[in-house]
């Protein structure tokens, strides 16, 4: 019997399909899916959430929307996009996770010259990154760092 692989989240074929096919005929199964969901956008919950008590604090270059509520005790992002927490840069991370006091649009991280641009998890995307020997390459180098053992 072979072994059922985990669920791990919304088959990504459904929720395309709901995207493209949004009407009025689908309007109680999005507002279904924006109840139960994360992965998509923010629930309802968490819009109702963030009109009652949050505080916009500002904006990243990704367009995912950031606050706080009054007392500045919590700290949440709204995503635009699919929620992936490795597109948030570190300089937000460290504001969300009360790192820093000022979040960065008032108070930039200094930045050194040798530090690359923030750029988000590529694994599973055309960009991921692969080795010279992977075979997920079109043509994988040769290998060379293996010598059988040959019995003299």
């Amino acid at each position: 019997m072979a072994a059922t692989p985990a669920h791990s989240g919304p088959s990504p074929g459904f929720a395309a399909y709901l995207r493209q096919h949004r009407s009025k005929r689908f309007l109680p199964m999005s507002f279904l899916l924006r109840a139960l969901t994360w992965w998509n956008s923010q629930t309802i919950n968490t819009q109702v959430w963030t009109k009652l008590y949050g505080e916009k604090i500002g904006e990243d270059d990704q367009g995912n929307v950031y606050y706080q509520s009054g007392g500045g005790k919590r700290r949440w992002v709204i995503y635009n996009g699919e929620a992936e927490a490795s597109r948030i840069s570190p300089d937000w991370h460290g504001w969300l996770h009360h790192t820093y006091d000022e979040p960065p649009t008032r108070q930039p991280l200094p930045h050194k010259a040798w530090e690359k641009a923030h750029r988000p998890n590529m694994t599973g995307t055309s960009g991921a990154y692969h080795p010279a020997g992977s075979l997920y390459r079109a043509e994988p180098a040769r290998r060379s760092d293996y010598d059988a053992w040959q019995p003299e």
